[in-house]
């Protein structure tokens, strides 16, 4: 077993215990997540540290990592100095591809725990499934025992393709509650999002901005933003948490970081959706990461 941390305390005076803004919603295997994320690539170090606890104390609770991203020190870190209770905050890392083997997969998530100096995650996911080195069953099969051991609350996935899941279900009868994938107004993901919606599966998404200066430069999302009297970022996020994806977008200054979350006390009209879902287009990846083929290490 993983050997007791740290434990985390917090005092009934706690500034960070402020009022919870960010609703949740529950997985289907029961645990619940909160809807909007606080993304953590690139963050590193003190620096890194501080813009997390600022994060958290403006209300954010779930923090998005991943072994790859190298900072699950600092993520760990935060936590501690937050002064809020482990079980208040929301923790996902990642399995990178090199570590796909059973038994390197494995020790990649107890060397997660040590790293981070937590006795669980709420999320592990595998990071992409590198087909083409043909072990994400393997990796699978790691995180469900990692799961029985209580190392992991709930397992989930990452840029799978509905036959990579299939393949998983087919092989171990167990299906991820997660699937984290590149998803912004210039690749909605309908068909991705319609499949893992049929499997009671959440869609979570990563570089929800995409190009961000693109984004903020688009005539259409300008149009809706005057039209709700928001950002342009709020619509884009408020987009994706109606369609019941989970984004999470990382922000530096306290400005944005708590523009980012006033995403829940308005809507967007059927017609203003559907405006935002036209702007899609085949060729909308950012760095054209297609699953099928692309392979991470």
């Amino acid at each position: 077993m993983i050997e007791p941390k740290l434990k985390i305390e917090t005092a009934q005076t706690n500034p960070m215990s402020i009022e919870k803004n960010i609703p949740d919603l529950i997985l289907h295997d029961g645990h619940s997540i909160p809807a909007l994320g606080f993304g953590t690539y690139t963050l590193k170090g003190q620096q890194g540290v501080d813009t997390m606890l600022r994060a958290l104390g403006h209300g954010y609770r779930m923090l998005d990592s991943a072994f790859n991203y190298e900072n699950e020190g600092a993520v760990g870190a935060a936590v501690r100095q937050s002064g809020l209770l482990r079980d208040e905050i929301f923790i996902t890392s990642k399995l990178p591809g090199r570590h796909h083997a059973y038994d390197k997969a494995m020790e990649t998530i107890e060397e997660s725990l040590y790293r981070m100096q937590f006795d669980y995650l709420d999320l592990y996911l595998i990071h992409w499934p590198n087909p083409q080195q043909g072990l994400y069953i393997e990796a699978w099969q790691a995180l469900i025992d990692a799961q029985k051991k209580g190392y992991i609350r709930s397992i989930g996935v990452s840029n799978f393709l509905p036959k990579h899941i299939e393949t998983l279900r087919r092989e171990t009868g167990v299906i991820p509650v997660i699937n984290q994938v590149e998803l912004h107004p210039y690749f909605n993901q309908a068909e991705q999002r319609a499949y893992d919606e049929s499997q009671q599966i959440i869609t979570m998404a990563w570089s929800p901005l995409g190009r961000a200066k693109a984004i903020l430069d688009d005539a259409v999302l300008k149009q809706i933003a005057q039209e709700t009297s928001r950002t342009v970022v709020q619509v884009v996020l408020r987009w994706q948490v109606q369609m019941g994806v989970i984004p999470i977008p990382k922000a530096a200054s306290d400005q944005n970081q708590m523009a980012n979350q006033a995403i829940f006390d308005f809507s967007l009209s059927d017609d203003q959706v559907q405006r935002i879902n036209a702007l899609t287009c085949a060729d909308g990846r950012i760095r054209n990461q297609d699953p099928a083929v692309y392979e991470e290490f």
